[in-house]
Order: structure tokens, then C-alpha cells, then sequence
């Protein structure tokens, strides 16, 4: 008997190990009707929606999904529904059994014919994919039949998928309904089977819709970006023959355009980014149905490379040209920053060399005055000496007091040199310890 280990428990453990069951493809059955609709929702209408699919749950008296849910199947009697919440959008997918006679003489029977249709029309968000799917059991319908009502004659595509085991046919047109039409025709594949590459065929009308949204962003963006590059040329000219007094103007319109530059980015780097994801899941899920020509008709693969390749360059030449133009404006930005900060740090050098010169002029002057300074102390205390003297003289002081005057001249001025010094000195050093 196995021991049952208790190691510690990551939080996220289990969420993170059912993901690789999220969203799993449920096993069909030909004949089949698929309605499949794809709504753009923001956050509010996808929290919308979760409430929008647990009202018609309810009205069935089934289960209600909890608070989190983004993945609901369920069977409501006439009809399976499938839904699920992405980040961007919110997939509706409606399947019920389809009666195969006469499906090539008339406008074939579709699955969303029997969903409740106020209900159907309220759901939140913009429709981004409409796509009605028939999955039929055998290869008796040619392609000629299915052109006649169903698909468009003109646009037809068309493959064989699963290595050989289905043929799949589409026009990539929007019929009057608002839908797009495909028909799959499944020979002996397993239910199983059947249900992955159902899924992969609607994702790929899903992804290749939701790659398209970055198409209106990138044309947009060029004109923004072919302005700001205009100006970044004129500014780039303009820095070149400008003048000290100008470089502070020129300055403020770089920043303000670098402001612009990362301001557009920000706004549709994510989008752009999308997109990308976006084109490789088509890419992917492309390889993934294993398509193979069909005589004389183009593939999917072969559609969507020559249709889909303009609008994919144009998003990745959108954002190339902005990382491009960031990196220029940032450059031109940092040129001009630097010679500013050039001149200013010539400016002062000159403000400290002129600031050098007054210091010596006033280590000068201050030379003068402490000379000055010294004769005159020395005057007035030699003055005071020959006082003392004359009064000495009366008392028995045996020299004149023009001798002793003479004579104290000399001494005192060296005294008075040296005391001056000793406070020059002691001030100085105070001056540097702080």
C-alpha cells in the first residue's frame, strides 16, 4: 500500500496543475451545428457576462457558475452551450445535432436558430467573430453543392486537415446574417479527434480576428510617429547651429516630443504585443489542423500567409519604428543634455578662475592693509612710549625720550608684525578645520 506524504503544500499548486486541463475539447459527433460568436468585452462586461450565462443557466434550473469561473459546458436540451472568458474577449459556442438532408440545396439549419434569441441579443460586449460551423459525417457534399448556398464561390477555401481524415471548407466572407461560414466534412475520425480539431478551426477565426485589432493601431500610430519624427529632424538641425540663449528652448521641445513618443507607446505597446501573441496562435494552430492541398483550391494556410502577412508587418514594422524613434529621441536628448552641461561646466570654470583672480587681488589688499596696519599700530604705540619716556625722565630715567622713542620703534613694529601674523594664522586654520 502507497504512503500518503504530507509535504508542504504550495498555495497555487493545484490551480497551477489543472490548468493543463482548462478549456479542454469535448468530443463531437457528426452531423453538427456550431454557431461560435466572439465578443470584445472590458473588464465590467466580462464580469457581464459571467452574470449573462448564469441567467440562462438558470432559467434551465441548472447549476450556477461560481464568482471565478471562465470556463462553463453545459447541455440545456436543444442545445450545448460553451463558454469561455479570456482577457480580452468572451467566447459564446452554441452546438445541436443537424439534419443532413438537403443541407447542400438550401440554406442549411444552424444552432443558434434555437437559443433564446432576447437573450442572445444581450449579450455584453462587441462582436468581434461570428462563425457558423457544419461538421458533417462524410465527403458526398462536393464542393460544388456547398458553393451553391452555403459558401461563395469566388473566396473559397479550402484543405484536406488531420491528415486526410477531413476536408475543410470556408469563403472568409461575412454572409448576410453577420456570420462567416465554414464546413468541415469528417470522415472516420474519433470523437475525440473530431472535437480538437473543431476547436483549432474556431480558434483560428478567433485569433485571427482578435491579431487584426492591432491593424487600426499601427496605422494610426504612423501618422503619429512620422509627425514626431519631422520634428525630431527639425529639432536635430535646429541643436546643430543653436546658441547658448537657444539650447534651454530646444531642450524643453525634446522633451516635450520625448514625452509624446513614450506617451503613444505606452498606449499601444500592449496592443501591439497582443497582436504578436495573437499571429503566432494562428500560426500554431494552422500547423496543428495538418492541412494539405485540395486540386486546384488554396489552403488556409496559404490564405492567411498572403492576406494576413501585410497587416502582421505593418504592426511589427508600427512597433519597430517606435522603439527606433525612442532610442533617436533618447540619443538627441542625451547629445544636447551634454553639451548644456558642457557649457556649464565651462561657465564655471570661469566663474572659479575669475573667483581666484579676487582672492589674489584681496590676499593682496589684505597684505597691504596688514602693512599698513602695522605702521600704524606701531606709530601709535611708539607714541605712547615716548609719553612714558618724558614722564620717566622727571622719575631719573637716564635716556632722552627721543632716544627711547628711537630706540622702541624698531621693537615694537616687529612685535606688532608677529602678533598680527600669529592672528592671521590662527584665524586661517580655523577657516580650514571647519
Amino acid at each position: 500500500m502507497p504512503q500518503n506524504h504530507h509535504f508542504p503544500q504550495h498555495l497555487q499548486r493545484h490551480a497551477l496543475h489543472n490548468e493543463v486541463h482548462a478549456r479542454p475539447p469535448e468530443a463531437m459527433s457528426a452531423p453538427l451545428a456550431i454557431s461560435h460568436v466572439v465578443m470584445a468585452c472590458d473588464a465590467a462586461q466580462r464580469d457581464a457576462s459571467r452574470a449573462h450565462v448564469a441567467a440562462l443557466l438558470g432559467d434551465h434550473h441548472l447549476p450556477q457558475p461560481d464568482a471565478h469561473s471562465t470556463y462553463i459546458r453545459m447541455d440545456l436540451g436543444a442545445f450545448r452551450i460553451r463558454w469561455e472568458m479570456h482577457t480580452e474577449f468572451v467566447t459564446w459556442t452554441f452546438m445541436r445535432p443537424l439534419e443532413v438532408a438537403g443541407f447542400g440545396e438550401r440554406d442549411p439549419a444552424t444552432a443558434i436558430q434555437v437559443v433564446p434569441q432576447e437573450w442572445l441579443q444581450a449579450l455584453p460586449g462587441q462582436c468581434l467573430t461570428a462563425l457558423h460551423l457544419w461538421v458533417l459525417p462524410t465527403s458526398v457534399f462536393g464542393a460544388s453543392s456547398l458553393v451553391k448556398h452555403v459558401l461563395l464561390e469566388d473566396t473559397l477555401v479550402a484543405s484536406t486537415v488531420a491528415d486526410g481524415h477531413g476536408e475543410v471548407y470556408t469563403d472568409f466572407a461575412i454572409h448576410a446574417d453577420s456570420f462567416s461560414r465554414m464546413v468541415l466534412l469528417a470522415g472516420g475520425m474519433t470523437p475525440r479527434r473530431l472535437g480538437r480539431l473543431v476547436q483549432r478551426l474556431l480558434e483560428i477565426e478567433t485569433y485571427r480576428m482578435a491579431a487584426l485589432l492591432g491593424l487600426p493601431a499601427a496605422r494610426e500610430a504612423s501618422q503619429v510617429l512620422a509627425h514626431a519624427e519631422r520634428e525630431l529632424a527639425e529639432l536635430a538641425q535646429s541643436i546643430r547651429s543653436a546658441n547658448r540663449d537657444q539650447e534651454p528652448q530646444l531642450l524643453d521641445r525634446l522633451t516635450r516630443l520625448a514625452g509624446k513618443v513614450e506617451s503613444q507607446y505606452a498606449d499601444t505597446h500592449s496592443r501591439f504585443s497582443a497582436s504578436a501573441a495573437y499571429f503566432e496562435l494562428v500560426d500554431k494552430r494552422i500547423e496543428d489542423i495538418s492541412e494539405s492541398r485540395l486540386a486546384g483550391m488554396q489552403t488556409i494556410g496559404e490564405f492567411m500567409e498572403r492576406r494576413l502577412t501585410p497587416a502582421r508587418s505593418t504592426c511589427e514594422w508600427a512597433t519597430r519604428r517606435q522603439d527606433a524613434l525612442s532610442q533617436r529621441v533618447s540619443r538627441v536628448s542625451n547629445l544636447l543634455r551634454t553639451r548644456v552641461e558642457i557649457e556649464q561646466q565651462l561657465s564655471s570654470q570661469a566663474l572659479l578662475t575669475t573667483m581666484n583672480r579676487r582672492q589674489d587681488l584681496q590676499l593682496k589688499l589684505q597684505s597691504t592693509v596688514e602693512g599698513l596696519s602695522v605702521a600704524a599700530i606701531t606709530y601709535y604705540i611708539v607714541g605712547l612710549v615716548g609719553y612714558l619716556a618724558k614722564g620717566a625722565q622727571k622719575v631719573g630715567w637716564p635716556f632722552s625720550a627721543e632716544s627711547t622713542t628711537a630706540v622702541a620703534i624698531p621693537l615694537v613694529a616687529v612685535a606688532v608684525w608677529w602678533s598680527l601674523r600669529r592672528v592671521h594664522h590662527s584665524i586661517a586654520g580655523k577657516v580650514g578645520s571647519a
